[in-house]
């Protein structure tokens, strides 16, 4: 046992993991990597956005594999050991664990952390393999070659954690990046000790490794490759299961299945399965509150990092983003390797691969409340970008009116976004006025939670406000229609039964005891005039309160 061979911190990490309420079992994975041992599919890199679960995973196959771990009693009670492979193999291999997030002590330079890394490995193999005459001064790639004809051909498995941290790091240059991926080509290419090598990061290995040095591995990501998917996020029926044991555990439960949709849901395999971030999730039940739990550490400076190289060829998509509606791009994984992005695509492919954004049937989009409420930030606070910051400045305004019903206000301040002399403001289609919409509506946002192209009563709504923070808020629906009016689309209100939303099921208490308000805006097309109509469709209920 040492400091990266067949260490005990994976065991230690992944039986904690597995004591938690809210574990989910994704041991099966373990069986697909047995397939591909001693073979010529034995390099996999596997790479998702934070808090996807990969940092488990990689200490699940570490404590699995690992000869000093032992780890039945942790396996015994997964899924792996329903499975023919599981006897010969759990406990049975050496494993070199890395995690590569790991710094030396006030670390300066790339080369006092590979360092690190290489005089740990060594220590590790001259305690375990003395026999294999290794000296302090060999590379780890000679060493482990030596250990191989010394002991019978002994072979590793490889699980590397986090391979590209170091390209995060502000002391490393382009040169120590090209060292960093000469050091893995030469650790692990077409060496007869590999048995297997699992690595993790967010970067795809591609544009990294500028020739054929790390060509053996095959990536699989969250939207190219559907092998390994559903083992990195919680699927929708993993997520079921969690919120039925959340029912039991929880004496007063105050999170809903549809928040943790509406909070948490939005990404998706390359496959089409819908995935929800883990962290979040499980955040949220243990908590027993929904919240932000993966971007709590500094997202909006992140998000703007990557719309700053150029507001301009983002900023109307951003607009159409934020009100819900996908918008076309090209993704290329590898843009997010460049420090030097410039082109919308470029842009939207690094927000794909960091998470800030999802991606599915060509079109990029924000996944969920969790993202979308870090995007409202940054339109709250980016004068540059222009007409979206405006607009959102005075977000504010426009729910006051509506609340009390001052039409005239509504229609100024939709006047006002029309003269931000935004190229959405053609209306050639109902999408671009939802966009616009859903700016002015912005600061809704904190205490309703607004569902677009909702299904209620016999059709489908273009808005719905449901109160979040206070059930005796008013609800609101609203209709838009351009080349129509707004009695119209009031009409459509009522006719179609919209209301019914806020009403429950037969015999359930009504979670709603606000007025629901109808809201028509509509566009003519001729005068170009905005025109607002509100009305009361029920009036506030009666409560004990």
């Amino acid at each position: 046992m040492g400091n990266y061979l067949n260490a005990r911190t994976a065991y230690d990490a992944y039986r904690r993991e597995c004591g938690s309420p809210y574990f989910v079992d994704k041991s099966l994975l373990l069986d697909e990597l047995i397939q591909r041992m001693e073979t010529t599919a034995n390099y996999i890199c596997i790479t998702r956005p934070r808090r996807f679960g990969k940092s488990v995973a990689a200490n699940m196959i570490a404590c699995f594999f690992s000869r000093e771990c032992r780890a039945e009693d942790i396996f015994d009670r997964l899924r792996i050991a329903q499975t023919d492979s599981y006897r010969s193999n759990v406990g049975k291999h050496d494993v070199i664990f890395i995690s590569f997030n790991e710094l030396p002590r006030k670390c300066r330079n790339y080369e006092e952390y590979i360092d690190r890394i290489s005089d740990r490995l060594l220590e590790d193999l001259r305690n375990a393999y003395p026999k294999a005459g290794i000296h302090e001064k060999d590379a780890v790639w000679d060493a482990l070659l030596s250990v191989y004809q010394a002991y019978d051909s002994k072979r590793f498995i490889f699980v590397l954690d986090e391979w590209d941290f170091i390209f995060h790091r502000n002391f490393v240059t382009d040169r120590d990046k090209a060292d960093y991926i000469d050091f893995l080509s030469n650790l692990l290419k077409g060496k007869a000790y590999v048995s297997l090598a699992y690595m993790t990061g967010i970067l795809p290995i591609a544009k990294y490794s500028s020739g054929s040095e790390l060509n053996m591995f095959l990536e699989y990501s969250m939207t190219a490759r559907e092998k390994f998917g559903e083992y990195f996020g919680f699927t929708e029926e993993e997520t079921d299961d969690l919120y039925q044991r959340y029912l039991v555990l929880e004496a007063s439960p105050k999170v809903s299945r549809e928040g943790l949709r509406f909070w948490y849901d939005g990404y998706q395999t390359a496959s089409g399965k819908r995935l929800y971030n883990p962290r979040s999730v499980v955040g949220a039940l243990s908590d027993n509150q929904l919240g932000s739990y993966w971007t709590s550490s500094g997202p909006y400076d992140e998000i703007f990092y990557y719309i700053g190289a150029n507001v301009d060829a983002v900023r109307d998509s951003l607009a159409f983003m934020v009100s819900g509606t996908p918008v076309p791009a090209k993704v290329q994984e590898y843009a997010a390797t460049s420090m030097r992005l410039s082109t919308r695509d470029e842009i939207f492919s690094a927000m794909v691969v960091y998470g800030f954004l999802s991606y599915e049937n060509g079109c990029v989009r924000i996944p969920n409340k969790e993202l979308m409420e870090k995007f409202d930030d940054m339109l709250l606070k980016e004068p540059s970008l222009g007409y979206v910051n405006r607009l959102a400045e005075i977000s504010s305004q426009m729910l006051r009116a509506t609340l009390g019903a001052d039409t005239d206000k509504m229609s100024e301040i939709l006047e006002f976004a029309h003269n931000t002399e935004t190229p959405l403001l053609a209306y050639n289609h109902e999408a671009e006025l939802t966009a616009i919409v859903n700016l002015v509506y912005l600061a809704a946002r904190d205490s309703y939670r607004i569902e677009r192209e909702d299904k209620a009563g016999t059709g489908y709504v273009d808005f719905i406000f449901y109160p979040e923070t206070d059930s005796r808020a008013d609800g609101i629906v609203l209709e838009l229609k351009a080349g129509h009016t707004p009695e119209e689309a009031l009409r459509q209100i009522r006719d179609r039964k919209y209301a019914l939303k806020f009403e429950g099921k037969i015999g359930e208490k009504r979670q709603y005891a606000g007025r629901i308000l109808g809201v028509g805006i509509a566009y003519d097309r001729d005068t170009k005039v905005h025109s607002c109509k509100v009305d009361v469709l029920r009036d506030a209920l009666k409560t004990d309160r």
